[in-house]
């Protein structure tokens, strides 16, 4: 039997990984982070209980690039979704909205991504991050940021109070009011995106052209003008592979070249 290309080998490492994020948001989804093992997810993924520490430093590392890679996938199709459209108004409504759902339907996994990012240091950078952040910078470059440097930050420490908010045990704030700050921070229309059932907090018709949670009481954003909070307003701070013989652990965040 001849042996396998460098082809076939990186992709069996590629679908090996894969496994392993998967069954990270699945048994931290179940059981919660603290009394999720390595060897859980190893079991679950089916790989040998080696070769997680093969593609991450630890158990962290492995939990941030799972759930940044459900993150981005979430992101991906909700931007996809029919009608696909370029508008830039309306990928960032979708934007908003997938991220909120994902804490609405995901607490448990939502809050223990947001720990560790709190206690740990920081976003782990890794490929699963870096797709995630040139998604969300692609939209606010989109909706007609004059600074994208700037904006994006903004964005993503936005989404992240608004998971923490709705994931906060024994006082989730609803996702409706959310919603409705954010799109009236950035001049959206209640109807744009995937909208909840009901009327937008204050009174109004998601099917209407609300604009804020108290009927535009502030002045919306246009695209093009960075929107800004409110004075006094604090900003909060989104076939088993085999290991080629003799390499060495190619953790996350680190290039192929360096892994050598």
């Amino acid at each position: 039997m001849s042996p396998r290309s460098a082809s076939v080998n990186e992709e069996l490492r590629r679908r090996s990984r894969e496994r392993l994020l998967q069954a990270t948001v699945e048994l931290v989804g179940e059981r919660g982070y603290e009394a999720t093992t390595l060897g859980d997810i190893a079991d679950r993924a089916g790989s040998a209980r080696g070769l997680v520490s093969y593609y991450f430093p630890g158990k962290r590392q492995l939990f941030q690039s799972a759930v940044h890679r459900l993150m981005h996938r979430t992101l991906e199709e909700a931007l996809e979704r029919e009608p696909r459209t370029a508008d830039g108004r309306e990928r960032l409504a979708r934007a908003i909205d997938a991220v909120l759902g994902l804490a609405v339907d995901r607490p448990v996994l939502m809050r223990a991504h947001m720990a560790g990012i709190l206690q740990a240091e920081g976003f782990v950078q890794c490929p699963e991050q870096q797709r995630l952040a040139s998604l969300l910078r692609d939209t606010v470059e989109r909706y007609g940021s004059p600074d994208v440097d700037a904006d994006y930050p903004l964005l993503r420490a936005l989404l992240m109070g608004a998971v923490f908010a709705v994931a906060l045990p024994g006082a989730p704030m609803p996702r409706t009011r959310l919603r409705a700050e954010l799109f009236q921070r950035y001049g959206l229309d209640w109807q744009l995106g995937f909208p909840p059932g009901g009327e937008a907090p204050g009174g109004t018709s998601h099917g209407g052209a609300g604009r804020s949670a108290n009927g535009a009481a502030r002045e919306a954003v246009s695209p093009g003008r960075r929107a800004r909070p409110p004075a006094g307003e604090a900003v909060p701070p989104a076939g088993e592979a085999v290991p080629p013989a003799g390499a060495a652990p190619r953790q996350c965040g680190q290039s192929p070249e360096r892994s050598k």
